[in-house]
């Protein structure tokens, strides 16, 4: 064996017999027995605490408890390893070395290429793949001097720093409290309430942090698709997820039962009027919800459809108009007692003034009164100072409403004067107001379950159902159309007629007009005789 031109001596044999050692003067009789010690057996196990054989050794052996690790240099650990191999991230990349007579050329002594993978058995496969393609490069570089498109070495990723929020920057949280506590409007606690399910479920959707001037098209439209999957009554079906988790959840599983798409339709209404607030306030350039919205394919003279005869027929001969125990608990059971409170009065209201049904149950005795001979209900709202508990839908349902003929055979004005007389503040004091500050709410619920036990329960049929009946009862009756729009309390709005500014001008039909369009409005084929009080 040479090294730089010497040549070493080999090993001794084994084992080494006696050896005489020169250049003393003396002969010593030396004999070093050297007994090679096997190599464990790679099979075998690393615990065994037994001595090696072939160890001439008396010392007990006492193996390391550490388990055995194959040395940097053994095959088994270099087909474990695969050169220039590294992590990033969860994404592998190959880094190779340029040859050194090429660093100069190419500008650089390392290379690194992204693999696109973060598992690593593509990883070593595809290296192997990008590291021919660059051993290819180097040889034409050397061969012809080409010089081609190596890839840059990739940087690791680094993030913008975000630039500090500007004063005026308003967080998602703030920009809704500071609309809600706007005092240029006058919101009711429903419509509030409202609002705030759409500041949990934007919130949620985007974080605490989110200022409104990041909240861009695409972040918008992600609303949308969420209040598209949302379930209707969520609260109550899912009381344990937030509207959010809710909203995925119907997502992944395909459940029906979601919210309509005139209710998405109006939660998408309330962003856009807190996007123009902050507009307005000069927080964003642009409202970006303008024109969001979903198509409603259903007609809106489809959505709620008038009673059949059937049904007003099965309504009118209930229990409750018929005779029952009593008009709370057994009002769906036939007895003697014919009592006559808010649920008796409420639904012959409607049918006979087309008044809707929260106009209907929050009416004080005050509201009922003779204007020019006339007996009316005067529709209003009552000053905003003053808490009454009194809500209008619109401006045009501020309204007065004769009283009509039918109602008076029945006995309504006789209660009228009982309850004024009694002292009474409430028509129908017995009608509790509920959270959201709508007597309508509880009285809506008991009537779902009137209709389902008097068996007249049909699609696309509530209590709203009056309203259209009396809407068709003022064509039948040839009603003039103002006079009908004055006698609903229907907005007089199109282009052709000029809407609000037409309807500013003058101060409307006189209670007699008006009276003797009512007294023309009937329903021939109802037989409301039993509720007549005779004498």
């Amino acid at each position: 064996m040479t090294r730089s031109g010497v040549r070493l001596p080999s090993a001794p044999p084994n084992p080494c017999s006696t050896r005489v050692w020169t250049g003393s003067g003396e002969n010593p009789d030396i004999t070093l027995l050297h007994t090679a010690r096997k190599r464990p057996s790679k099979k075998r196990s690393p615990s065994v605490s037994s001595p090696p054989q072939g160890c001439s050794t008396t010392s007990p052996h006492t193996p390391s408890k550490r388990p055995l690790q194959p040395s940097p240099r053994s095959p088994d650990a270099r087909r474990r390893q695969s050169s220039g191999l590294i992590v990033r991230g969860s994404t592998y990349y190959l880094r190779l070395r340029v040859p050194r007579p090429l660093a100069e050329i190419i500008g650089k002594t390392h290379v690194m290429k992204s693999l696109g993978t973060g598992y690593r058995a593509d990883a070593v496969r595809k290296a192997r793949i990008v590291a021919a393609v660059f051993e290819q490069q180097w040889r034409d570089i050397e061969a012809h001097d080409i010089q081609p498109a190596i890839p840059p070495m990739p940087e690791r990723p680094k993030l913008a720093p975000k630039p500090p929020a500007s004063p005026t920057d308003k967080t998602l949280r703030q920009a809704f409290e500071l609309f809600r506590s706007d005092p240029s409007k006058q919101r009711t606690r429903k419509t509030d309430l409202h609002y705030l399910n759409l500041i949990e479920l934007a919130v949620g959707l985007w974080g605490e942090k989110r200022t409104i001037r990041s909240i861009d098209r695409q972040a918008s439209r992600e609303l949308l698709d969420v209040l598209l999957w949302l379930p209707s009554n969520a609260e109550k079906k899912f009381p344990k997820l937030s509207p959010l988790a809710a909203a995925r959840m119907a997502k992944e599983k395909g459940l029906a039962g979601r919210l309509s798409p005139a209710s998405v339709n109006g939660y998408m209404c309330k962003f856009r009027a807190v996007m123009n607030f902050c507009q307005n306030e000069g927080w964003i350039e642009r409202n970006p919800a303008k024109g969001l919205q979903v198509i409603d394919r259903v007609r809106r003279r489809d959505k709620r459809l008038p009673f059949s005869l059937e049904q007003l027929r099965l309504i009118f001969d209930a229990p409750i108009y018929r005779g029952c125990l009593d008009d709370w608990a057994g009002y769906s059971t036939p007895g003697y007692a014919h009592p006559r409170r808010g649920r008796f009065w409420v639904p012959l209201i409607a049918l006979f003034s087309g008044m809707r049904m929260n106009e209907i149950c929050q009416l004080h005795v005050a509201d009922i009164y003779r204007l020019d001979g006339v007996d009316c209900f005067f529709v209003t709202e009552g000053p905003f100072e003053a808490d009454n508990g009194k809500r209008l839908k619109t401006a045009a349902s501020e309204r007065f409403i004769p009283v009509h003929p039918q109602l008076v055979e029945i006995g309504f004005l006789s209660f009228v004067e009982q309850r004024r007389t009694a002292g009474a503040v409430r028509l129908f004091s017995e009608l509790q107001k509920s959270s959201t500050g709508y007597y309508s709410d509880p009285f809506s619920k008991w009537f779902r379950r009137f209709l389902e036990r008097a068996g007249a329960t049909r699609e696309k049929t509530c209590f709203h159902s009056f309203r259209h009946c009396y809407r068709d009862a003022l064509r039948e009756a040839r009603i003039e159309h103002e006079v009908a729009l004055a006698l609903g309390g229907w907005s007089s709005g199109n282009g052709n007629e000029g809407g609000d500014t037409a309807a500013a001008y003058g101060r409307g039909y006189r209670a007699q007009t008006l009276y003797e369009a009512m007294s023309r409005i009937a329903y021939p084929e109802l037989d409301l005789s039993h509720l007549v009080i005779h004498g």
